[in-house]
Order: structure tokens, then C-alpha cells, then sequence
């Protein structure tokens, strides 16, 4: 089977315009085909501020009312995602954007309410794996962000660590799936103050005593969450680290593995 990169890239990143277009220069030159997952939460939050919308945040995640939900869909498949796209453009690289009611991307269903109300937010049930890989097999790059659908005509917000994660697994079928998460550290640090204190490789059994410690917490809470999971249905290696270790230009990056 063909090699596939799932490459999720982080609102920081994208935040910063020097960043994102080293990101993306690095992005544009990676061999075979390739999967780029964007959000944007950042720059949400600074609309919806600017707008007087509230934005509410539970444990990393987003409380999407009708209200978030347009600047979500305004920014995240408008502004960011043809940026995006425009850059890659000019990089060489066919990219093609994509949310996840085109072409019937990616599924979701809105989450049930349980302990906390969510809001317009999806739960991955499924992509449309055929779609992508051909796709793929024309030479086009998927950039996808971090929108869903319910196929009832409803969007939803959806964690884009979660997209990364389920469009790894859901292709795991046709290709041999590397998932990267590219953030602004060099990986998962032990000391958040010291950026030279990168946790090499995270196991499950060091993952609870990590988070017992309150080493990890919040918004990577559910990143590892994804990417223990990618590992167990079927991707073959998941990291997290800068943006520059797709192009193997760092020595240190957080390796997950799925035994001990």
C-alpha cells in the first residue's frame, strides 16, 4: 500500500502568518500523498469578541451556540481554509478545500447532551473514504477543516484533532497512515515552562500517571485521547511536535505508542 501523512496543524500556527507559511512551505514539499486538518479556534475566539459573542470553553473544548457556529463556519471554511489552500497553490502543491459536508466528507452527529449541553458540536461517525482516495490517486491534497455534517443539512463543529484522527483510521484501509499533530512546542513537555523538556515517547501506562500528575491537562487531554485510539484502529505511527518535523529538521518530537 501506498504511504499516507494525515497532518493536523494548530491554531498557533496559524495564528502566526511567519509560521504557517514555513509550515506550509514544508507541507508543499512532502513526498506522496498527503492530508492537511486545519481549525482555527484562536481566531474565533478573537471574532466572536469582537462581534460581543460569548465563548464558553469546557476541558479544551467548545461550546458552539447558533451564534459560534456562523463565525466557526464564516472563518474555518471561508477566510482560513482558502488561505490555506491559496498558499499551497502557489507552493506547487494541487491543494483542494474541504469541509465535511463536501462531497459527504465527514459525518457527525450532533453530541448528546449529558452532564454539559455542547451545543452545534459533532461526534465523527464516519468518512467517505472512496472520496479521498481518489482524490488522492489524482494528485489533489485535501484541506480539510474542522467542520462536519449531520446529512440532515445541519453543520457541525468538530475538534480537528478528532478529524485527523478519524480520516487516519478511516484510511488505514487503502494506505499506510502516519498521523502528525504539529503544534508550536517541540512535543508533549514535561515542564510547560522548559521547552527542552519534550516527553519522548508517551505509552498508555505512562499517559495515566502523566495526566494523575496534572503533566498533561486540558486541550491535549483529547489530543492523546485521538491518537491513542488512531493507533488502535489501524495507523501505523502517530507524533506530535513542530511544524518543522515533517520535514525531519528537529531531533526531538513526542512519539505515541499503543504497548509498553
Amino acid at each position: 500500500m501506498n504511504k499516507l501523512a494525515v497532518v493536523k496543524i494548530g491554531g498557533n500556527v496559524i495564528e502566526d502568518e511567519e509560521a504557517l507559511q514555513s509550515f506550509l512551505t514544508h507541507f508543499a514539499q512532502m513526498k506522496g500523498p498527503k492530508i492537511l486538518v486545519h481549525g482555527g479556534g484562536k481566531k474565533a475566539t478573537i471574532m466572536a469578541k469582537q462581534l460581543n459573542v460569548p465563548v464558553q470553553m469546557v476541558d479544551g473544548r467548545r461550546i458552539t451556540d447558533a451564534q459560534n457556529l456562523d463565525i466557526i463556519t464564516m472563518l474555518y471554511g471561508g477566510k482560513i481554509n482558502k488561505n490555506i489552500v491559496a498558499q499551497l497553490q502557489a507552493l506547487g502543491c494541487n491543494a483542494l478545500g474541504i469541509s465535511g459536508a463536501d462531497g459527504n466528507a465527514i459525518q457527525a452527529v450532533k453530541r448528546p447532551v449529558k452532564i454539559i449541553d455542547y451545543g452545534f458540536v459533532g461526534d465523527v461517525t464516519g468518512i467517505h473514504a472512496e472520496l479521498f482516495t481518489i482524490l488522492l490517486e489524482k494528485n489533489f491534497t485535501p484541506v480539510c477543516c474542522a467542520i462536519t455534517h449531520d446529512q440532515k443539512g445541519q453543520l457541525l463543529n468538530t475538534n480537528a484533532d478528532t478529524i485527523a484522527a478519524a480520516l487516519a483510521q478511516g484510511l488505514s484501509q487503502h494506505f499506510e497512515v502516519s498521523l502528525w499533530y504539529c503544534f508550536e512546542k517541540q512535543g508533549v513537555l514535561e515542564n510547560i515552562e522548559d521547552a527542552t523538556s519534550v516527553i519522548e515517547t508517551i505509552t498508555p501506562k505512562q499517559y495515566k500517571k502523566l495526566r494523575a500528575a496534572e503533566i498533561i491537562h486540558s486541550g491535549m487531554i483529547p489530543k492523546i485521547d485521538n491518537c491513542f485510539e488512531a493507533l488502535e484502529k489501524g495507523v501505523l505511527e502517530v507524533k506530535i511536535g513542530a511544524p518543522e518535523m515533517i520535514a525531519g529538521n528537529i531531533q526531538h518530537t513526542t512519539l505515541i505508542l499503543d504497548d509498553e
